[in-house]
Order: C-alpha cells, then sequence, then structure tokens
C-alpha cells in the first residue's frame, strides 16, 4: 500500500535559500494491506513532511515513494486515498450534512448515491441526530468526528489520518478505535500520526518511530518491547519480611517498596534485563527464607520506549533497516 525507500527531503533555509534543512534522511518503510501502522515522533522529527510527500503536496529530494503501486502524489493514488488532517477548518455556515455533499461533490460524488454514502457516515462517526446544525456550535471532538466522515466518503483503500483522537473524549476514542479495527479487518491500510502513544498501542499493527528525520526503530509493539528482553520483576511478598528481602537484594541495584498493594502484602520492583538476574533474585530471597507470593515481569509500554529511543537518538544517527 505504501512503499518508502531512502527518502529523502531537503527544505532551503535562510536568506535568499542559501542555507538548508535535511527534514527526512533516507526513510525506507513499507505499509501493508490490512494493516494500521503508526507513525511516531517528536515535533521536528519528519513525519508531516513524509505524509506530504505520500500525499504529492511536496517532492522528495531523493529516494523513492509509491502509494497503492504508484508514484507518490499521483492523480491514480489520490483518488483512493482518505485524508484527514490535524486541523481541519470548515466553513462556518456549513452543517455536518452540507459539508459533506461539498466534499463529495470535490469527490465526484452526487446524488443518491452521495446521500446514502453521507447517512451511512453520519451514523458510523455518531452525529446522527446533530448534522443539520451549524459546525459553528461543534466542539472540538464533533470537528473530528465529521473529518474522519470526510475522510471516508470515497470509500478509500487507504487511510492517512493526522491525529484522529484528538479532542475526542475516551468513549469517542474508543469509537475510532473500534472504527479502525474494522476498517482493517476489510482490507483497508491506516497511517496514523499521532502523539497519544497509547492509542497507538491498542489499535496499530506496527509503528515506527522517528527523530530528526530518521526511522529509528519500527516493528509491532511486542517487536519493540522484545528488544528491551524484560524490563520490571515485581516480586510480592508477606509485608512483615520487607526488611529481611531488601537485604536480600542489597546487592541487585535500585529496589522500589510499593506497600499499597495490601495489607497482608506489599510488592518490590527491581529492573532487570536477563533471566540470570530474575533466577538470582529468587533465590537470594529463598535463601533469606523470604516467602514469594506472586511473580510478574511488567515489559514496558510503547511510552517507555518511545521516550528512550528519543531521549538517546543523536541527529545524525543511521536510520534502522526497515522489518516487516
Amino acid at each position: 500500500m505504501i512503499e518508502v525507500r531512502e527518502l529523502t527531503k531537503t527544505y532551503r533555509a535562510g536568506f535568499l535559500g542559501r542555507g538548508s534543512i535535511r527534514a527526512l534522511r533516507g526513510v525506507s518503510l513499507e505499509v501493508h494491506p490490512g494493516e494500521v501502522f503508526g507513525l511516531l515522533g517528536p515535533n521536528g522529527a519528519g513525519k508531516t513532511t513524509l505524509i506530504k510527500i505520500l500525499l504529492g503536496i511536496i517532492r522528495r529530494s531523493g529516494g523513492s515513494a509509491s502509494v497503492l503501486g504508484n508514484p507518490a502524489g499521483s492523480t491514480t493514488s489520490r483518488s483512493r486515498i482518505g485524508y484527514l488532517p490535524e486541523n481541519l477548518r470548515v466553513e462556518r455556515h456549513h452543517t455536518a450534512r452540507t459539508a459533506l455533499e461539498f466534499y463529495g461533490r470535490l469527490g465526484n460524488l452526487a446524488g443518491k448515491e452521495l446521500d446514502k454514502r453521507i447517512d451511512a457516515l453520519i451514523e458510523m462517526v455518531g452525529l446522527r441526530g446533530r448534522d443539520r446544525e451549524p459546525v459553528r456550535r461543534f466542539s472540538k471532538g464533533m470537528g473530528q468526528r465529521l473529518g474522519l466522515a470526510q475522510a471516508l466518503l470515497n470509500d478509500p483503500e487507504l487511510l492517512i489520518l493526522d491525529e484522529p483522537t484528538d479532542g475526542l473524549d475516551p468513549v469517542g476514542r474508543a469509537d475510532v478505535r473500534h472504527l479502525l479495527r474494522r476498517l482493517g479487518g476489510e482490507g483497508k491500510s491506516v497511517l496514523m500520526n499521532s502523539h497519544i502513544l497509547q492509542e497507538v498501542e491498542l489499535v496499530c499493527d506496527r509503528v515506527a518511530i522517528m527523530t530528526h528525520g530518521t526511522l529509528q526503530s519500527i516493528g509491532s509493539i511486542d517487536q519493540l518491547t522484545e528488544k528491551t528482553r524484560f524490563g520490571s520483576l515485581c516480586i510480592h511478598i508477606p509485608a512483615g519480611q520487607k526488611e529481611a528481602a531488601l537485604r536480600a537484594l542489597s546487592t541487585r541495584g535500585p529496589v522500589e517498596v510499593d506497600e499499597t498493594t495490601s495489607r497482608e502484602l506489599l510488592t518490590l520492583k527491581i529492573e532487570v534485563k536477563e533471566q540470570h538476574e530474575i533466577d538470582d533474585a529468587v533465590d537470594a530471597l529463598r535463601e533469606t527464607k523470604v516467602s514469594i507470593a506472586q511473580l510478574e515481569i511488567k515489559r514496558p509500554s510503547l511510552e517507555e520506549i518511545f521516550l528512550d529511543i528519543v531521549r538517546v537518538s543523536p541527529v545524525n544517527s543511521n536510520p534502522s533497516a526497515p522489518s516487516r
């Protein structure tokens, strides 16, 4: 659905263009049919530049980009894409229905076909009963629902969504997650740019993390967390054995104590990277007769992985090789 190879983009900057800004530095990735793909990165990472190249809004400086089997930006590919910009602006005199009629005509839809499509989309995005109100009365969340409807008007094969859950309440975000999963099940692909990492973690099949115009990591959530091997080891022990347990684990780095687990139990938390560290901690507690009520290994969240990558990635780092 999307294939990007060694994509670069350099903007001219400074007085009379005597300077340059490298927005993309050899980015390579693929988005597959039926896949919900998340694009993550801090401001200035190059995400918006990548999306604009895929849509044909700007031209690449080097490398290649194809969408739906055609060069990025071609009329053929754009007619099969639905796009939700971060801040969709709808003229305030419109209602949701008249706005969708306007966008539909731009996409060569008309008559009963367009009316039927609008009815279905208003129901799908949760605007039933509000579709004849002026959009100037809409909350940001309602405006976002309208934006999703316009992105789906042409029954696209590929959706490119920029912050699709921005402004939505928890119910609205859950509705969007359900919709995206449904679209993926129908074989449609979604490229989703979002700063709400918890939403990305819940809905995306794979994610790409970008910084400074480079691709730092790409894969499923499980693949990204596997690189850390483990994470935090949480050991639930009887509250009365706290001191003995801390002495047993004193040589194994910092130990975090959570005494709010229950009246009878408390939780000790240590960071582990290898299996032998888990084995050593358990052996040390057993040797001092500390009872272990429960063990849990908690892998880092997508947010923790993202922050680790962003904090350590240098400006001129090499892009990671893409993986399927």
